[in-house]
This record gives structure tokens, sequence and C-alpha cells, in this order.
């Protein structure tokens, strides 16, 4: 998440090895006697810790600490480019006057924290928490009592994708830097700036939940986002390899057959990036699947015509492409593609109507149309789904009555 506090002062991350947290406001080392024995930190308010968390004292010690508040500011860093599962590599945990970073990659364990993230208690405060919570999740177990401030916000009238920057910037006042957003966070040692631009991620958080949740219960909304944070905390965050075939675009309108291909080459593909734990485009990218299953080959040869198919990935599992396009037992010849569907001019015209209202709509709620219904969920209406999201919940009354009678 981007950030670091213009105010900041480096002299927070200065100090012997032994100064491990250091009071910000006064800058006085908590250092230990001489000739006394190590033992815990103590964490106070107004303390942030010097260097990342690395050893299971201190992460316990953390955590008993801030078990004692009732609000939580939460973040990740994390790195997933070479391998299927989120490599965690920070995590940042901030209330009034104390922020930490916790070193995963340096414990062997964070199950220490599992009572304080995946408990009833305290408040945990994040921002876009949709992967934080997909990453958390192994490590801590799932996270209950959340408080997206992405979400609220996007209730009162900030754009739907808000930044956490932005936010901070127009409710609290303050300008986040943005020195670190290409940082690798799995490269040790962690300098001060990157230590302080990751606390920047959970510091601002509390008074921003006070801030959000005190105009939410002002409009009224507090239950609409309680609705929304429900729907959030049901979604699975683990892919079923079976289903993992409908993320890929431009298979929909194919036939049974290629479809029942489709399905078995990305469950392969998943399993198989799982098993690896390698990214699932390193096992066949996406654009070789679809040629695949639009093309059916049969042999060698015709595998070798995929122009989207890497040379390694068809010297080394070229043969159990092969056996799959084979078990999948796609007529041959396959059935004819489907002609590209010029879009309907009658259901154009709805959506666009339906649009229109949402528009008007959102306008006179001071929200984002798309926080209302959006253009895909428009389209599913005028298909005649109504199990979309427009007529559930709060957004039934809000919008979706009306798109109902528009219809």
């Amino acid at each position: 998440m981007p950030g670091a506090a213009s105010d900041r002062g480096d002299a927070a991350h200065e100090g012997s090895a032994d100064a491990e947290y250091v009071d910000v406001h006064n800058r006085v080392d908590c250092t230990r006697a001489p000739g006394a024995r190590r033992t815990p930190p103590l964490f106070r308010e107004s303390i942030i810790s010097a260097a990342p968390i690395a050893d299971s004292d201190s992460l316990a010690a953390a955590a008993a600490a801030l078990s004692t508040h009732d609000v939580l500011g939460l973040d990740t860093e994390f790195m997933r480019e070479r391998t299927y599962y989120a490599q965690l590599c920070l995590l940042q945990l901030g209330t009034d006057g104390l922020a930490v970073c916790v070193d995963p990659l340096a414990l062997a364990s964070l199950d220490v924290l599992r009572p304080l993230l995946a408990g009833p208690q305290p408040l945990k405060i994040l921002h876009a928490a949709r992967q934080d919570l997909e990453v958390l999740e192994p490590a801590v177990g799932a996270l209950r009592n959340v408080f997206d401030t992405q979400v609220a916000a996007a209730l009162l009238g900030f754009p739907a994708q808000v930044g956490y920057a932005d936010l901070v910037r127009e409710i609290l006042g303050i300008e986040l830097h943005k020195s670190q957003t290409r940082t690798d966070w799995s490269r040790r040692p962690l300098s001060a700036a990157q230590i302080d631009y990751a606390l920047d991620d959970v510091r601002h958080l509390p008074p921003l939940h006070a801030r959000l949740a005190e105009r939410l219960e002002r409009l009224g909304r507090r239950g609409w986002f309680d609705e929304d944070m429900a729907e959030i905390g049901a979604e699975s965050l683990a892919v079923d390899p079976e289903q993992a075939w409908l993320r890929i675009k431009g298979l929909a309108d194919l036939d049974p057959d290629r479809q029942r291909l489709a399905r078995s080459l990305a469950a392969w593909r998943e399993r198989r990036a799982m098993s690896s734990d390698r990214p699932r485009g390193w096992i066949l990218p996406d654009a070789a699947l679809r040629d695949i299953v639009l093309q059916v080959p049969r042999e060698r040869s015709a595998l070798e015509r995929i122009r989207e198919l890497p040379e390694g990935i068809r010297a080394n599992s070229g043969a159990q492409l092969l056996e799959l396009v084979d078990a999948a037992a796609v007529p041959n010849p396959a059935a004819p593609l489907p002609q590209r569907r010029r879009p309907d001019p009658q259901q154009l015209e709805q959506v666009a109507q339906l649009a229109d209202i949402t528009r008007r709509a959102a306008a006179a709620l001071n929200l984002a149309p798309e926080i209302l219904a959006t253009r895909r969920e428009l389209e599913q209406l005028v298909r005649g789904d109504h199990g979309a999201a427009p007529l559930r919940g709060w957004r039934r009354e809000a919008i979706g009555l009306q798109l109902l009678n528009a219809i």
C-alpha cells in the first residue's frame, strides 16, 4: 500500500543494535541496562518499532500489547510474481500510538497472532482488504470483524476504487510520499525509509476508521456498509480448479465439448501451479490454453502450430496436453466455432436506459454510479438475471426496483 508520511523523522530508525524500540515523541532509546538479561521489549503507547519484529518473544509481546485496543490497523506487503501463492513479506500492525512491522520471512510461524487477527476482537481496519485477506488466511486464519476503509469511503461518495493515500489526504489532511512503491519487499535488510513507508500504511487507519464510521452513521448508511462487508466475508478465497476455466475470457460462448476441454485444461494447470507454487501462466498461458481449446490439436504437429504455446512448455508438457485433449473426447471434426454475435440493438438500448437511471439515482445519493450497479450487472438484468447484485440487499431499494420497473 502506498505512502510514507512527509513529517516523519529518520531518527526513529537509528541507534544501537539493542535500541529496538524508540519513543517517536521523545526519541528516547529503550535499551536494556548493561549486563541485564535480554527480555522481550515492553510495548507501550507512542512506541514504534525501529526494525521489523523477527523473533517469537517480541512477536508475542506485540500481540499482547495490541490486543488491549479496540481497533487495529492492518496491512501487508507481499510478492507473487514468481509464485502461485503470495509470499507474505511484511505485516504491519498499528493502533493509536503503537505501530510495528512483523517480518514473516524471519519467523517460523505467525500462530501467536491468530487469536488477535482471527478472533472477534479487536476490529481489524484495512484498505482494499480482499488481497490482504487472501494473503493472510494461510498464515493466521480467516480474519473476522473487518472494516474496509475503501468500501466505507465508496458509500460516502468517494470514487469506488479510491486509494489509501488519496483518502488520507482528503480526510486527514496528511500527504503521503510514494517513494517505495516499487520496493522488492522480499529483500533484506529493509531500509529505514522502507520501514517508515510500510508503517504509514497502518498509522492512519484508526483515525480514518473513526471519521468514516461517524459519517456512515450520520448518513444512515452503516447498514449498507455492514451488508457489503458481510458479502466480502462470505467470499471464498480459495480457487476451485474445476471452476478455474470460468476466469478465462473468450470461452463462455463455445460449444459444450470445447467447454469440457477448457475445464479440463484449466483444472490441470491450476493443480500443477498449486503443487509447484509457480504462476499459472508459467504452466500454460491463457492465450495458449484458449488456442488449444479453439483448435483442438490431436497430434504433435498440430500442437506445434499453436503460436501462443512457448517452446519450453511444448517440449515439457506437450504429451500431457495432447492426453488432456484426447480425454476430453471432443468430436472430430469439432463443432464450428460460433460466429461473433453482434450486440442486440434493443438490449443495448435497454442497458443505456438502465445506465441513465443508475446515474440519476447515484447523483441523488452522491455516489459513484458503479457502487449501485456496474454495466455488467445492468447487462445481466437485461438478459433476465434477477440474481444480479442491484436486486439484493440495500441496493434493491436504492436502485433495483427502479431498474426492474424500466425493463
